[in-house]
């Protein structure tokens, strides 16, 4: 039986930049990474993500578009982790929970340092990153119009 988990970049169309927080427990702490963490026994992968953001960020991202980016699982198939990109029209200050101690929102060739490892594990691939851009370009695109309300947490 294998450990999944789920998380997400939210990237903010607008601005063109995407949220990282910045770590607070034990693990890995100090290092900046995304909203996300384990499924719960019961859960779609959907749910869990859903769940985390409301834990986390202390509110729900309501209408975006939830894009898959990457499935990563570990060498002994024990771990899985699906990451997500999730647009919204406008940044937002989350209420973050006692997980994280900061955040910011920036460009993604700007992003924080250092990474959770997850993060930066995906990071170093060229083909996360690209598919990063392309997705950039394409919720950028002045035909799209995302139906998330202003202030997208509520």
């Amino acid at each position: 039986m294998s450990l999944s988990s789920t998380g997400a970049l939210i990237y903010c169309a607008r601005t063109h930049r995407y949220l990282f927080l910045l770590r607070n427990s034990a693990r890995h702490a100090g290092s900046w990474g995304i909203v996300g963490g384990k499924v719960e026994p019961g859960e779609t992968v959907i749910q869990g993500l859903h769940r985390e953001i409301r834990e986390e960020l202390g509110g729900e991202i309501r209408g975006a578009k939830i894009i898959p980016i990457e499935q990563y699982t570990s060498d002994d198939e024990r771990f899985i982790f699906h990451t997500y990109l999730i647009s919204v029209e406008e940044e937002f200050v989350p209420e973050l929970n006692s997980e994280h101690r900061g955040y910011c929102w920036v460009r993604l060739e700007d992003y924080p340092k250092p990474l959770h490892p997850g993060v930066w594990r995906s990071f170093k691939f060229a083909v996360i990153v690209d598919k990063l851009k392309t997705m950039e370009t394409v919720l950028s695109d002045v035909g799209f119009k995302n139906k998330v309300p202003k202030g997208n947490l509520s």
